[in-house]
């Protein structure tokens, strides 16, 4: 027995009503210092220019607003170039020196304080899509009480926890480590790591998460995973991580981007030196020509890609699903099939006692004492359906005698005595001799609807039959006729499970196209299948018989509670909280993200069209051109990031998610 808990201390680090928001300082940022640096440079100088102050007062602090803004884009810009790399950052620079060189000193000023500010808003809007993972990290408290071998307490840094330490965690503290409960009751709000809307009660036994906040009762918790791989310390890793990565569409711009640039520059060059052969002036000619150097750059083009898929997959990590990297999150709104496996996927893969039949042979067994006795007999044995006849006997609260001369025998069954009698627990056909016998009848009908029949026998004679299945997720009906709106098609279920049971749960869930009794390997081919008739197949799994098929198919994505470890490695993208409408809402999320490439795409472009047509053919003052620039660049920025907001999930949830 755990030691008794005293009142817990007024105030202990583990102890957080809420979790604290990280969010990074403005000024944190360098390039958010150094664009303020340039603007109030500019503003001490602007006046003074204006005013026609000497040159001797506002040339310095123009100068100086030309190094604060423009040095660091000035140095990588020099970096690319010895690359063999045309920077779009380099060539804002040029342009501003070359506006100083012929006398437009507060036009170039302005470009660079304006182009400084711009890439501060870029670094604020990146900081703030880190914020929103890392933040994740603030929910696990730094601290932990540790119990030594003596019950003695011992505060620790949680990150030096170590899988079999136990930890004690008070009333109202956030637990510490992922791990499992060794003693002690309570209820724990789980939902930042499960999504559960209610705290969940905990026993001796059960799974709890770093991170959740304990409720009213004291709990030992034996640690189960280095604090290092947390189900929240994953999430913030996998996220950063995928975050390196570069989606297709990106790609292709950015390798587009630097034949364009060169382009570019030739074009400016021929806008410089065929209106000079032609007679115009020098001052006019070179401002046209910066000016389109400035205009026609592709900075929001290249910025038009990666800011709504990194919103979208960072708010996906928020809300338990990981994916792997942007490459994943652009081809998962790509998908128009889904192939779905049923054990812990379309349900919960825990076997519960579904039915209780006793049989009417005069001997008074109602439906408790029969489970009364085969629960006694299952006791000992670790078999998931011996755990569900257990367990249904504890949700009852049946109290269980001692079973003694326990066997259990693989393929039959277990026998033991009870009160001493003899009680046998097992397959039908392994028990029964007389397919005719009313308990044959029994089991036949509880396995026509999908469920395992399980016979009793008592002192040799069938007592009654217990009917176990694996119950249907609550969300999965929803799941999956959200999965068919999205795809214009009903999913495929793919399983090893047997005919009878695969149609019956189909039917439940609205399932059509059924593919039972598969091993991996046909799973593969059905998923072959239907990618070489076109589809872009979505697999959704969490065993280790779906592994193969996750790899083969468009997009893997596994349940993260059961999944085995090889389906979460195989898979592109875990759904940790184990929430199935989470699948449709990831799809239609990246689909959302895909939607603001394309609206970033088309409002960069017609900024670049309308500002240089105009330059060409009009006349366009430079500090318009580059507010319409930099303007442009920005507005594409934030769009991308409106993906962050907890709203955008939401939006993207099915209509009846439970």
């Amino acid at each position: 027995m755990p030691p008794v808990v005293e009142s817990p201390p007024p105030a202990t680090t583990g102890a957080a009503p809420a979790a604290p928001r990280r969010r990074t300082r403005l000024l944190a940022l360098p390039e958010a210092r150094w664009a303020l640096a340039a603007l109030v440079l500019f503003l001490l100088a602007l006046p003074l220019h204006l005013l026609d102050a000497p040159a001797w007062l506002w040339g310095p602090l123009f100068a100086a607003t030309y190094v604060s803004g423009g040095w660091e884009p000035a140095r990588e810009g020099l970096k690319a170039l010895g690359d063999r790399t045309l920077d779009v950052d380099l060539l804002m620079v040029v342009a501003a020196l070359g506006a100083a060189a012929i006398g437009q000193v507060l036009d170039g000023a302005l470009l660079i304080v304006i182009f400084a500010t711009s890439g501060a808003l870029e670094a604020v809007a990146t900081a703030r899509t880190a914020d929103s993972v890392r933040g994740l990290l603030d929910l696990a408290p730094e601290t932990a009480c540790r119990l030594a071998d003596d019950g003695t307490e011992e505060t620790v840094p949680a990150a030096d926890l170590a899988v079999g330490d136990t930890v004690l965690v008070r009333p109202g503290e956030r637990i510490g480590a992922d791990g499992r409960v060794t003693g002690g009751t309570s209820d724990v709000d789980q939902a930042t790591i499960t999504g559960e809307p209610l705290p969940v009660a905990k026993r001796s036994g059960d799974e709890v998460f770093a991170g959740t906040l304990n409720g009213s009762g004291a709990l030992w918790v034996e640690v189960g995973r280095d604090p290092s791989e947390s189900v929240v310390a994953r999430i913030v890793a996998m996220v950063e991580e995928a975050a390196k990565t570069k989606a297709p569409t990106q790609l292709f711009i950015e390798k587009v981007e630097r034949r364009y640039s060169l382009g570019m520059v030739a074009a400016t060059l021929l806008i410089f030196t065929i209106p000079l052969l032609l007679g115009s002036d020098l001052r006019s000619t070179l401002l046209r020509a910066m000016t389109f150097m400035i205009v026609a750059s592709p900075c929001a083009v290249v910025l038009a890609t990666m800011p709504p898929l990194l919103s979208a997959m960072a708010n996906a990590g928020r809300h338990g699903v990981l994916v792997k990297s942007a490459v994943v999150m652009e081809r998962l709104g790509q998908v128009d099939a889904v192939a779905l496996d049923k054990t812990g996927t379309l349900t919960q893969g825990t076997p519960r006692l579904t039915a209780l039949r006793p049989l009417d042979d005069g001997r008074g067994l109602d439906g408790n004492a029969l489970l009364r006795l085969a629960a006694a007999a299952e006791h000992p044995s670790e078999h998931p359906l011996a755990r569900a006849v257990v367990d249904a006997a504890g949700e009852r609260g049946i109290a269980l005698p001692v079973a003694r001369d326990f066997t259990s025998t693989p393929g039959t069954g277990v026998t033991a005595t009870v009160d001493g009698r003899a009680v046998a627990v097992g397959s039908p056909a392994a028990l029964l001799d007389d397919p005719a016998h009313p308990a044959a009848v029994l089991a036949a009908e509880m396995e026509e609807d999908g469920s395992t029949a399980v016979l009793v026998t008592l002192d040799g004679r069938p007592a009654g039959v217990l009917g176990i299945a694996d119950r249907l997720r609550p969300e999965a009906v929803a799941a999956t006729r959200a999965l068919r709106d999205l795809t214009g098609r009903t999913p495929v279920l793919l399983t090893g499970d047997n005919p009878r049971a695969a149609a019956r749960l189909a039917a439940d869930v609205g399932i059509t196209d059924v593919r039972a009794g598969l091993l991996p390997q046909h799973k593969v081919a059905a998923v072959h299948e239907l990618q070489d008739a076109g589809a872009r197949v979505l697999v959704v799994g969490d065993g280790v018989n779906d592994a193969p098929a996750l790899a083969a198919a468009h997009t893997g994505m596994a349940m993260g509670r059961a999944g085995s470890d090889l389906a979460l490695e195989t898979a592109d993208a875990v759904v940790v909280r184990d929430e199935l409408t989470a699948v449709p809402t990831v799809v239609n999320l990246s689909r959302r993200a895909r939607r603001l490439v394309v609206q970033n795409l088309v409002v960069a472009g017609a900024f670049i069209a309308v500002l240089a047509v105009w330059d060409l053919v009009g006349t366009l003052p430079l500090p318009l051109g580059v507010a319409g620039h930099e303007g442009s660049t920005v507005l594409v920025g934030l769009n991308g990031l409106r993906l962050l907001a907890d709203g955008a999930w939401q939006r993207a949830r099915p209509s009846d998610a439970p």
